[in-house]
């Protein structure tokens, strides 16, 4: 990308390799790396740049393969300007760099219950993007507003009818910048509500390979909605279920593996190029396929370019 671009207060990184800023660890790099300093730094940057320029949000990278090739854009990655929480009565308004846990135990806290984001994974730019949910719960039921920053520097505040929220999806402005998120969560005990996020921990760690390099489910599951966490949950059209069913549990491909505790969730062994990652996920979808008929949706987001031959 040959570009003059915009001086910010920030850091602004050429080149930067983007494979330490996600979860799975792999990944080229972007030509542009920039942290803004604040809102007002993040607004005159988006307004200066070359209208001709990509840019790409980038949360924590939890829910991320970067293509081993890297990413022909400016990728921004929010920090600490932009990962404060505040809660008044039972609203919880939050950064969009603050992590889901940690707006889930400040809410829990001032006993208002948003315990289903506990257990997700990525920061809250990302649950509100990508509608985050577990346990029947989802981003879109608590939200009331999110701040973003558009392409040409704009503050703008979007209703949950402007994101028009779906399974695992949203709509923002081509460009924007989600920058914070206002909640309304129904009122609760907070010995109670922290006592459920931990049994939320010890079952997500029963059942998931929390100590493995993943980036989460990997596959939105066929059904269009998030598991219940009941008991009489049904799960004949959970993505791990017809994973299983086309034996790919533990199917591998280089470094990279389904897990053997959760066939939907795809882990770097230690060596996992992305395009091991891709491939394997590719190969599971075909399988899935060709056993059920269902085609099965990524969940983890893919972006960049493969490393050229």
């Amino acid at each position: 990308m040959v570009q003059t671009l915009p001086a910010p207060r920030g850091k602004l990184t050429e080149n930067r390799p983007l494979n330490d800023l996600t979860w799975l660890r792999v990944g080229g790099p972007a030509d542009y790396l920039f942290q803004p300093a604040d809102i007002d730094d993040l607004q005159h940057f988006l307004r200066d740049l070359p209208a001709e320029v990509p840019v790409f949000p980038m949360g924590v990278g939890s829910n991320l393969i970067v293509r081993d090739g890297g990413l022909r854009a400016v990728v921004i990655r929010l920090g600490r300007g932009f990962n404060s929480v505040s809660v008044d009565g039972n609203t919880v308004t939050a950064g969009a760099a603050a992590l889901d846990a940690h707006v889930a135990r400040k809410a829990a806290d001032a006993g208002v219950d948003l315990t289903f984001l506990r257990t997700i994974p990525g920061s809250i730019g990302g649950a509100v993007r990508m509608n985050a949910g577990c346990y029947g719960s989802y981003t879109a039921d608590v939200l009331r507003k999110a701040t973003i920053v558009t392409r040409q520097g704009e503050v703008l505040d979007l209703s949950p009818e402007d994101l028009n929220f779906r399974y695992r999806q949203s709509d923002l402005p081509d460009g924007a910048v989600l920058v914070s998120a206002t909640f309304e969560g129904p009122a609760g005990d907070p010995e109670e509500l922290h006592t459920r996020m931990a049994a939320q921990l010890q079952k997500r760690d029963e059942t998931q390979p929390t100590k493995d390099r993943s980036a989460g489910s990997t596959f939105r599951n066929p059904a269009g909605f998030s598991s219940t966490g009941r008991a009489d949950d049904v799960h004949d059209l959970k993505a791990w279920k017809v994973i299983d069913d086309a034996g790919m549990r533990g199917a591998s491909r280089g470094g990279a593996q389904m897990s053997p505790k959760h066939s939907n969730f795809l882990i770097n062994t230690g060596s996992a190029t992305a395009s091991d990652l891709e491939g394997l996920g590719e190969e599971v979808r075909k399988k899935v396929y060709e056993t059920s008929g269902i085609t099965l949706e990524w969940e983890i987001m893919r972006v960049g370019d493969p490393l050229k031959e």
